[in-house]
């Protein structure tokens, strides 16, 4: 758990999230190649991709032949506030910061918390635009809240509207300029040389494990790097199958993962095409026996409002990995992939539950079946139970945790062959 917390408290942004997991890959000799550049796989090989900054490809190749690829996919970005172009506003006697939402957060949480910036840079050195990672680590800003003697119906149903009640305030008018300048110093660069920015708000509190037996765990971004941290153990703790294992974290799946780096983007479809190629296989055929677990956080059961969870269907934190369903097919779980999934985490002892919306209610979606526009093949949606989805600070079960690294890592070390007819060999 401490593991844990340390990824999810240096994680303020996507690009901090697949630096982290950019380094671990590294610390265990997996090798990074370059999109622009030919690539010379072999057997035995580790390999790794970052496109943007912001998402990840890992895979090893078997030393023997494979017959298909075990993809586990996640997501690295999280609701929040994006920082916008020309970003100070000099108003009433304050410096406050220009901001727009990212992803549908719940935006109360928000409010009179200390904050501060992180995200990345691009100067120029030379012929060449750098990135430049940035992460302010002080409390810098705060969103204030209106006293109650203002908005008598504060706590009634309220709302805010993100370009009145949502800029931080960074300042008196006495700070006005400083905003980049503070940008540039934490990012070890001259202001001068910034030549564009995607920088994001994220509160300063850090994560903890609470309850009676310290059975829960509150922190920012637990949707979706709890399961991406889940996948990355998994991966790391495999073993070689006759498929391919790949690890993908994704950016934007928050806003609908339709840019380079998103899900449906080319980023999977190219990878996987360029393995085959290099090792004289169809893509075509190695997609029918292939699977992937689309791994994004679930709603359980809420301690003050049961009434919103189906009747039958209730995740609990702690309960286990919840497998999610849908008939409009926003989860893409059918019974083929429920049954293999179901069987991976009976061969580890995982416990499993299910996720369905309320009939009368629509629900989110997530990067399972957008990627599957992309490669078609057997595909679960599963998740681990949270509470305050979309909050700035969400809270999930301890032990879900580990249930997941055991899950994916049976699952990575696993092998699946199509043998037609709607029949599938499962094995290690």
């Amino acid at each position: 758990m401490k593991s844990l917390l340390e990824f999810l408290n240096g994680a303020h942004t996507s690009f901090q999230a697949i630096a982290q997991v950019r380094q671990v890959l590294k610390e265990n000799n997996y090798e990074e190649l370059i999109e622009g550049k030919d690539w010379n796989l072999k057997e035995g090989g580790r390999y790794f991709i970052v496109r943007n900054e912001s998402s990840v490809i890992a895979f090893r190749i078997p030393k023997n032949d494979f017959n298909g690829f075990m993809i586990g996919a996640s997501h690295s970005d999280s609701p929040s506030f994006k920082i916008k172009e020309n970003p100070e506003i000099v108003q009433n006697g304050y410096v406050k910061l220009n901001v727009e939402g990212y992803g549908g957060m719940l935006m109360g949480p928000w409010l009179d918390r200390p904050l501060s910036v992180a995200g990345r840079v691009i100067v120029k050195e030379g012929d060449r635009f750098v990135t430049k990672l940035v992460d302010v680590d002080r409390d810098l800003l705060l969103i204030p809240n209106l006293a109650i003697h203002m908005d008598r119906g504060a706590n009634k149903d309220h709302s805010w509207n993100v370009q009145i009640d949502m800029l931080p305030v960074l300042g008196e008018e006495s700070a006005k300029g400083s905003f980049m300048k503070i940008v540039a110093q934490a990012a070890g660069v001259e202001e001068k040389d910034i030549i564009s920015h995607d920088l994001f708000l994220y509160i300063r509190q850090k994560g903890t494990a609470w309850g009676a037996d310290n059975e829960y765990i509150s922190a920012p971004h637990l949707d979706d790097l709890q399961c991406g941290y889940g996948d990355l153990n998994g991966f790391l703790n495999s073993t070689d199958s006759a498929s391919v294992p790949v690890l993908a974290i994704f950016d934007n799946e928050e806003v609908g993962s339709r840019t380079k780096q998103g899900a449906d983007s080319s980023f999977l479809e190219d990878t996987l095409t360029r393995i085959c190629a290099a090792f004289h296989k169809d893509l075509r055929a190695a997609a029918a026996s292939s699977f992937m677990v689309s791994a994004d956080n679930a709603h359980a059961v809420h301690p003050a409002h049961p009434e919103k969870a189906d009747p039958v269907n209730r995740p609990l934190m702690n309960k286990g990995i919840v497998i999610k369903y849908n008939a409009n097919q926003f989860y893409t779980t059918d019974g083929v992939s429920a049954a293999i999934f179901k069987e991976i985490c009976a061969a580890v002892n995982v416990p499993v539950q299910t996720f369905t919306n309320r009939s009368d209610e629509r629900g989110g979606s997530t990067l399972g079946n957008i990627s599957n526009s992309h490669i078609s093949l057997n595909t679960v949606d599963i998740g681990l139970p949270q509470l305050a989805m979309h909050s700035c600070y969400e809270t999930a079960g301890v032990r879900d945790t580990e249930y997941l690294i055991k899950a994916m890592t049976e699952f990575f070390s696993s092998s699946l062959k199509d043998e037609g007819q709607g029949a599938y060999t499962l094995t290690k």
